[in-house]
């Protein structure tokens, strides 16, 4: 369907990958991973022709109609989010308006070459029409709608009255409602809550027939979904056979292989050296010389690819907290409207948070899980009821909104030097690097980090603090699925308490013991580990 050949692409002085060959197969399920800035991006755009390649070919199938969903979602306006999803439908629209006017004029009397004429266009486009569903596409717009979060009673708001994350699930349905031959993902779980990713698991699994080729740093989704892995590092582009898991069992043999054969080919490469160095001022072994310098001279040299960088850290010893850490007594929380009335988001909750307990606070999108972490940081008051913080509990809060409230125009050394003011530039060097933030690279300035630059400068300055109750909004969005590993075991290790909200699940099902549901304003507390939560509660069930 798309063949790249010997695909060559640099970016000014950077090599993204050279020689790179691989294809994209009627049906095949692909996901696309590599550390950051290694290329996966320009992957999507060179098959979608925003980029130019250096080298090589790029071949597609005649027709063939590619899809393509990235963060940059554009502006929305002066629709409803049914007309936003259908407008990217408007060639399969165009068809339909063509079929009608064949249709009517086949009701008029026509030559016979003509009529042949026309009956043959007329079966092309209907062919096409029906190969892009086009006859169910406004049921499939609100089905996808639907499946993302956005119900019925929102297809016809405006789509100007969407936040940030509703329109990105509005862009990602205007990708899927296309039915492309080719679908490509960029992230495509970022603002989703599980439900809507489990959603989105089975659409892509069973709805959807086209190619797929996609990044997550959702480590669960790509298991489900994808059957193969393309890797793009170390300027090359090398292809895996199965899902996550087995590409990170594979790629390890593999390394472990290429190191065994990188030894050898020292040693043999030391004794010929060594024995040149012997032997090169005696004529009497001129010849036997000469061949083996020619020998090492065609030897192609083993490298060995550089390991990809990761946060290594651990969160400091923190002090001893009480055994009852929160305790929550009849808590509820509403917001007042503009028209004077109020909202309610939660009522009627209560319960105790006990000492190294990790908590998951759960819950679909609205439902009051973000207003509730911020009153347990003391940042949102509640309405009625009482919560009392225990004995020598120390707080730290993480959201999104920390991100914001990062001063722009800072560096990330000064940033982190403003919480550790005692502390010597060797010490804040090392913590820097811990997260990533290495040479001039501790001189940048706040607002001209990435998302997930500046969630590690928020995790770096909890990690120097004396924390014991860590509460954590999404802590992983913008976390590859590597540093997220590094994150969730010192979360493990971290020997204070953790309520978090996230929509990992194989976060959570490797450190979550007890489950907070909030849902239709109530509060259900499940003392057991994220499985035993989706067995007793039926909610994976229920979103699939």
């Amino acid at each position: 369907m798309i063949h790249f050949n010997g695909i060559a692409k640099q970016h000014g002085p950077q090599i993204l990958f050279r020689d790179a060959s691989f294809q994209i197969l009627p049906g095949s399920r692909t996901g696309l991973v590599g550390p950051n800035g290694a290329g996966k991006t320009s992957i999507f755009r060179l098959i979608m022709g925003e980029e130019e390649f250096d080298a090589g070919e790029i071949t597609k199938a005649h027709n063939t109609v590619c899809g393509y969903f990235s963060q940059d979602v554009g502006a929305m306006s002066g629709r409803s989010a049914l007309e936003e999803v259908m407008s990217a439908s408007e060639s399969v629209t165009k068809l339909g308006l063509q079929i009608k006017e064949m249709e009517a004029a086949m009701c008029e009397p026509l030559e016979e070459d003509a009529l042949a004429d026309l009956l043959e266009r007329y079966g092309n486009i209907q062919s096409e029409f029906e190969h892009r569903d086009g006859y169910n596409l406004e049921s499939r717009a609100q089905i996808i709608l639907t499946g993302l979060g956005i119900g019925p009673d929102d297809y016809h708001h405006a789509v100007e009255s969407f936040s940030g994350g509703w329109k990105m699930r509005i862009a990602l349905a205007k990708i899927l409602s296309i039915n492309p031959d080719v679908l490509l993902l960029d992230e495509p779980t970022n603002h989703l809550d599980v439900e809507s990713i489990i959603w989105l698991e089975e659409w892509l699994s069973g709805s959807f027939k086209g190619a797929l080729l996609m990044t997550s740093h959702d480590r669960e989704f790509m298991n489900r979904v994808v059957t193969r892995i393309i890797e793009v590092a170390n300027r090359t582009i090398t292809t895996y056979s199965g899902n996550y898991d087995f590409y990170l069992r594979e790629r390890e043999i593999r390394r472990e292989q290429l190191l065994a054969s990188h030894r050898r080919q020292q040693e043999m490469l030391s004794k010929e050296e060594d024995f040149i160095a012997r032997f090169a001022a005696r004529a009497s072994h001129a010849s036997q010389v000469q061949s083996r310098v020619k020998k090492i001279d065609k030897i192609e040299r083993i490298e060995i690819p550089v390991e990809q960088r990761t946060i290594k850290f651990e969160f400091a010893e923190p002090p001893r907290s009480g055994d009852d850490v929160v305790k929550l007594d009849n808590l509820s929380k509403v917001w007042p409207r503009p028209d004077g009335s109020v909202k309610s988001v939660f009522g009627g909750i209560s319960g105790i948070i006990r000492r190294q307990e990790k908590i998951a606070v759960v819950g679909v999108n609205g439902a009051g899980k973000s207003t509730f972490l911020k009153m347990l940081a003391g940042e949102v008051e509640p309405t009625t009821g009482s919560m009392n913080v225990g004995v020598n509990v120390y707080p730290g809060y993480f959201s999104q909104h920390a991100m914001d409230i990062l001063e722009p125009r800072k560096t990330v050394l000064d940033t982190l030097q403003d919480v550790m003011p005692q502390a010597h530039m060797g010490t804040l060097r090392n913590l820097c690097a811990a997260f990533l933030f290495q040479g001039d690279d501790i001189y940048k300035r706040i607002d001209k980090l990435s998302g997930g630059e500046k969630s590690r400068v928020v995790l770096a300055k909890m990690l120097v603090q004396p924390l014991n109750l860590l509460i954590l909004d999404e802590p992983t969005n913008h976390l590859d699925i590597q540093s997220r590993e590094i994150l969730l075991n010192a979360l493990k290790k971290f020997p204070g308490t953790v309520v978090l909200v996230s929509h990992d699940r194989h976060f959570l099902r490797s450190l979550i013991n007890r489950v907070f549901e909030i849902d239709h304003g109530q509060m259900r507390i499940y003392n057991g580990n994220y499985e035993y939560y989706l067995e007793a509660s039926g909610r994976e069930h229920r979103a699939a």
